[in-house]
């Protein structure tokens, strides 16, 4: 009862964990990968992809995406490729709090459940703030900038749900 309670605050506050199992070192590095994986997915692959769901632990993180299309070795390849190139580089990752409205609309942020926001929320921007890298809706906690990541590994591209697939990498 106290738990859930705890819980739906927690929500009504905008904090969504995001498929977060606990917040340390590992889990951090995690949830800013999976930031990194779905902007590689939107850039590489089909602008229109979004996340269905994300669970990460210390070992690991797994992302489910809209797509209608398994995804070949040469494609996994290019979103590994592409993370690594924006972990080297790295980018700065900064938040900060914007009405809902700004955020989606002028900021262009994305986010998967704009109807339940709270009116103030938190965004994430991976890389330029002008053009950024990522930017994304998130009450997470997230990593300072990329080069702390190591090196991101995907280990299994599966089916999830119909229309939906299902990644799962690591950091090495």
């Amino acid at each position: 009862e106290m738990e859930q309670r705890e819980r739906s605050q927690t929500a009504s506050k905008g904090m969504f964990k995001g498929g977060l199992e606990d917040h340390g070192e590992m889990s951090t590095k995690y949830h800013t990968a999976t930031h990194l994986l779905l902007a590689a997915l939107q850039q590489l692959i089909d602008q229109s992809i979004c996340q269905k769901g994300s669970n990460i632990t210390a070992e690991r993180m797994r992302l489910d995406f809209n797509v209608d299309h398994k995804l070949e070795k040469d494609e996994l390849q290019k979103l590994e490729d592409q993370v690594n190139a924006w972990i080297k580089a790295d980018l700065p990752v900064v938040h900060d709090e914007y009405d809902k409205a700004y955020a989606r609309d002028t900021l262009k942020a994305h986010g998967s459940f704009w109807d339940k926001y709270p009116e103030k929320l938190t965004v994430y921007t991976i890389g330029d703030f002008d053009k950024p890298t990522s930017r994304e809706v998130c009450g997470g906690r997230h990593v300072e900038h990329t080069g702390v990541l190591g090196h991101f590994v995907i280990k299994k591209e599966e089916a999830s749900s119909a229309g939906v697939r299902r990644i799962k990498a690591i950091l090495e």
